[in-house]
């Protein structure tokens, strides 16, 4: 009678079996560790602490270079100048502050430039703690894609937009129809830079577009049959996003606007090829229902 006590009490606190290796378990982040909303706010203090630190000494190579960069920035005016022969070019300034006032934001522009892989990398840091294994492998296409995107769209407002928005609004200069008084732009530096800085700034906001829906898919939260069916919305709130950012003038919000709408399918095609494929036996299972339909 003992014995059948004994062992009917090692069956009651026999502890549970670990499931085998080829059972299915329920994934979950790696280092998923329940944290509460302080630490999380410590944790994203100290990501931007750590981000803002390299800002600094590209900031400090960017004021070296200050005068270069300043000369690159007016390239653009330069050249509409020339194509509509208005002359030699020039730029003033009002307070006798403007221009240390400008080369101090030219070099902080330059310096989240440079530090803008490590900025994003530290962006991944703070999330990459609630992703599977799976998405964390993403972490150097991540950083790369974002650097290469922001500059990229950096480079088209320069190269692409500049040129062009430049030349028609200085078109509207010269000789008005009475012959008697001339329309004569007086371009000032602050107002100049605020303009072209904030263009490229947008320019390299946007060109994000794809990696964050790209991200989305791969992560699987979205597929590329719902951002097509979101598409339609996409094009109303690009052309919102167009007109807030750009000045109120039809070519330079259509010059964002195209690339936004282009951009956003390109990030559909990229979540059709990161989409998930269905299995061999997934694959069987459906054409054997179809089949079985059609008999």
């Amino acid at each position: 009678m003992s014995e059948a006590l004994e062992r009917a009490e090692e069956h009651e606190v026999a502890p549970a079996r670990e499931p085998s290796e080829g059972a299915e378990q329920r994934p979950r982040p790696e280092d998923d560790v329940d944290m509460p909303f302080l630490a999380h706010l410590n944790e994203l203090r100290r990501r931007l602490m750590r981000a803002l630190m390299a800002v600094v000494p590209g900031v400090g190579v960017a004021w070296v270079f200050k005068e270069k960069i300043l000369d690159v920035l007016l390239q653009p005016l330069v050249e509409a100048y020339a194509m509509l022969h208005l002359g030699k070019p020039a730029i003033h300034f009002s307070a006798p502050t403007d221009m240390f006032v400008v080369y101090l934001k030219n070099s902080l522009i330059v310096g989240i430039l440079l530090a803008s892989p490590w900025m994003f990398w530290q962006l991944w840091g703070f999330i990459a703690p609630g992703l599977y294994r799976r998405e964390r492998r993403l972490a150097v296409p991540f950083v790369l894609a974002s650097t290469l995107c922001f500059v990229g769209g950096g480079w088209f407002g320069y190269v692409v937009v500049f040129p062009l928005a430049f030349e028609t609004f200085l078109s509207f200069s010269g000789p008005l129809p009475s012959q008697l008084i001339s329309a004569v732009p007086m371009l000032m530096i602050k107002e100049y830079m605020s303009f072209a800085t904030r263009m490229l700034l947008a320019f390299g906001t946007v060109f994000e577009i794809p990696v964050v829906v790209s991200f989305l898919a791969a992560a699987h939260i979205v597929n590329w049959r719902q951002l097509m069916t979101f598409s339609r919305w996409w094009i109303a709130i690009a052309s919102v996003i167009a007109a807030i950012l750009t000045p109120p003038d039809v070519v330079s919000q259509l010059m964002m606007l195209v690339p936004l709408v282009v951009l956003y399918f390109i990030a559909v095609g990229v979540a059709y090829v990161l989409g998930e494929r269905p299995t061999k036996a997934e694959y069987a299972a459906r054409r054997a229902a179809r089949h079985g339909t059609e008999d």
